[in-house]
């Protein structure tokens, strides 16, 4: 198994490499597809779909627009990737899975996928993902699972569900991947591969064209190599910009940050616990005040969600004709979590809408006169893919274990990002900041100054 090609380039890097004559779009996805391409690599794995002659063809139109002066979006001729739950016209959406491999062809685009193209972001390709994102580890037996980077040869999960998305950064075969967040499905690939991940808050992006797993839940997630990178593809999908990001990563000084105590730091293993403490101490140094607080709500969640929650509930209701003709077409870790959904009756739906909103009053409450939260993003490193496959107690127990801490963002419909806080060759720990709803812009700008005091 190859290593990481090459140290992970950022969108920084490619925008000012093709503005300054270094390099071009066609240069830069000619190396992407190359990457995908790599028969020592883990192409096969990362993508179900490659568009190559398409790609090639886009970067060729970007270049031209460029030495004509025109650049539509600070995307322009930059290779970008989607992860294979988002309708590209003329392409079947798998969403990880063989169940729709006979599904007619979109007719249309999804619409982060029409703002990617009238960008001028070129599409790579489709990203391997959980089949229908219903798991936080990333193995899918039907497409292959992508290897984390980190000591490949061991054969480390990339977590899920937007395995595919998290791996093509690290090995350049794009510059930054878009995927889906209904559980934290971009931060824990973000986190055990080594790069950054944004969930924004869910209304900002629309939804229009993805395959759902959760539509209460659902978010349109970004991963890049760093937060500018994120912060760039997210004003995009967002519509909010044409223009890049510009962040003023104010002085940490001004800023007051909770630490949970509760929950959210149980089952820690060395590594992790070590990373946090150590970027929680590099924070503080720079003057931010950190304070620890105890948050009795997260605790509740377990007791909140104990039938399957929304997931188990909004994905039963979507897949259950389907289930009726190919159950045993499903990976069967994903159809028992989708099955428990058959048993929440409509009054026991109510009733959790009834929960989760006032579950969200008191976290608002609780939080209020804080910049934001930091946790760790998930509280172990990458556990091997064979051990996960092998043992169905250990798969449940170490999925159960990724998304408790990003799911809690995802119930309060928060944003949140995670930023690598490993020491460099330690296996990869992410760092969460997380905000209420609509906090976006405060999230990113804090993000990008603990970002330069980790590095």
């Amino acid at each position: 198994m190859s290593q990481r090609p090459h140290p992970t380039l950022t969108l920084h890097g490619a925008r000012t490499g093709m503005d300054d004559g270094q390099t071009s779009s066609l240069t830069l996805t000619e190396s992407a597809l190359d990457h995908i391409a790599d028969p020592a690599g883990e192409g096969a794995r990362t993508f179900t779909q490659v568009f190559a002659e398409r790609a090639l063809r886009m970067a060729q139109v970007s270049d031209s627009m460029r030495s004509a002066g025109q650049k539509r979006s600070p995307l322009e001729g930059v290779p970008i990737s989607i992860k294979d739950l988002f309708d590209v016209a003329g392409t079947r959406t798998l969403a990880g899975s063989v169940v729709l491999h006979d599904a007619p062809a979109a007719e249309r685009d999804a619409a982060v996928v029409q703002r990617l193209l009238a960008s001028g972001a070129v599409l790579v390709g489709k990203t391997n993902m959980t089949e229908f994102a219903y798991s936080g580890l990333g193995i899918n037996p039907h497409h292959g699972t992508p290897a984390n980077p980190w000591r490949r040869h061991e054969q480390r999960i990339p977590g899920g569900s937007s395995s595919g998305a998290a791996v093509a950064v690290t090995d350049g075969m794009c510059v930054a991947s878009v995927g889906s967040d209904t559980g934290g499905s971009a931060r824990i690939p973000a986190a055990l591969c080594g790069i950054t991940g944004f969930k924004p808050t869910a209304r900002r992006i629309p939804a229009e064209g993805l395959v759902p797993l959760s539509p209460a839940l659902d978010t349109v997630g970004v991963l890049a190599a760093d937060v500018q990178g994120c912060a760039v593809v997210d004003a995009v999908l967002s519509g909010a910009s044409p223009t890049p990001r510009t962040h003023r990563t104010p002085s940490l000084k001004q800023a007051r940050f909770a630490v949970p105590t509760t929950l959210v730091q149980d089952g820690m293993d060395a590594a992790v616990a070590c990373a946090f403490r150590h970027a929680l101490d590099r924070i503080s140094a720079a003057g931010a005040q950190v304070v620890d607080l105890d948050v009795p709500e997260f605790s509740e969640l377990a007791h909140i969600n104990a039938a399957g929650g929304f997931s188990a509930a909004e994905s039963w209701a979507w897949h259950a004709q389907l289930i009726d003709r190919r159950a045993a077409s499903y990976d069967p870790r994903v159809l028992s979590r989708i099955l428990r959904g058959r048993d929440i009756s409509a009054q026991a739906y109510i009733d959790l809408l009834a929960k989760r909103a006032d579950w969200q009053r008191r976290i608002a409450a609780r939080f209020g006169g804080f910049d934001g939260w930091l946790m760790p993003t998930v509280p172990t490193i990458a556990p091997g893919i064979a051990d996960l496959v092998a043992n169905e107690a250990m798969y449940f127990e170490s999925n159960a274990l990724m998304l408790r801490n990003p799911s809690i963002v995802n119930f309060m419909d928060g944003c949140a990002i995670s930023l690598p806080c490993h020491q460099p060759g330690a296996a990869p720990v992410g760092l969460s900041l997380a905000g209420p709803p609509l906090g976006d812009a405060a999230v990113l700008d804090w993000a990008a100054s603990i970002e330069a005091v980790l590095h």
